[in-house]
């Protein structure tokens, strides 16, 4: 089933999707509650955040406590992460094809996008000419909440001027595809991260692809 005509906007997540994921998420589920432990404070029933969540919350914890100490903490929680996911982007590639897709779209006149929970710094790192294939990079520095907050996905529709009735979400996770749904996108998943077939079905994905540059087909 191809996409309809008049999609126009296509907006990528970036780990797992344009590139192999080689951040290490469980050194940062580890390090967090570590660094809050050295805050006294108790990390037990933070485990089923994702860390970005983890931090704000545990940064909330912390006000409670000791207020002073707060922006402390988050500035140090996002040091460590920063650290990892740049050790993870100089590690990583981008998938085969990547360019020559992004180049596909551009010549067809469709506006892309990327929308990543990770820094910039690693993204530009990994993918140096991205600037020059996407016509907007939205990493988590860009919004003030990061998908599957709406609002991620949001602001890189609105810097696309495009409509979510036109715009697809691409991405190898079933953020990506929920963040899509809410917003009123339609939705592909790939399965070149950790989510199979059967997890992105029952998340709802419009389109199931083995790899990102497989879109095409659907154009």
């Amino acid at each position: 089933m191809k996409l309809p005509r008049d999609i126009d906007a296509f907006i990528f997540d970036f780990d797992g999707t344009l590139a192999k994921l080689n951040i290490d998420f469980p050194a940062m589920r580890n390090k967090i509650p570590n660094l809050l432990r050295s805050y006294n404070v108790d990390p037990d029933g933070l485990g089923n955040l994702f860390v970005l969540e983890m931090i704000e919350a545990g940064g909330q914890m912390i006000a409670k406590q000791r207020p002073e100490k707060a922006a402390e903490f988050i500035e140090r929680a996002n040091a460590v992460i920063y650290d990892i996911e740049m050790d993870g982007a100089r590690k990583g590639n981008l998938f085969d094809g990547i360019d020559d897709m992004l180049r596909s779209l551009t010549d067809r006149k469709k506006k892309i996008g990327v929308v990543t929970r990770n820094c910039l710094d690693a993204v530009r790192e990994l993918y140096p000419g991205i600037d020059s294939f996407c016509d907007t990079v939205v990493t988590r520095e860009s919004t003030r909440r990061p998908k599957p907050h709406p609002e991620h996905l949001e602001t890189a529709l609105n810097r696309l001027k495009a409509e979510p009735e036109t715009s697809v979400m691409i991405g190898d996770h079933p953020m990506d595809i929920s963040v899509g749904k809410s917003v009123g996108t339609r939705t592909i998943g790939v399965l070149t991260g950790h989510s199979d077939e059967a997890l992105m079905r029952e998340t709802g994905a419009d389109h199931i692809l083995e790899k990102v540059t497989d879109i095409l087909s659907l154009i």
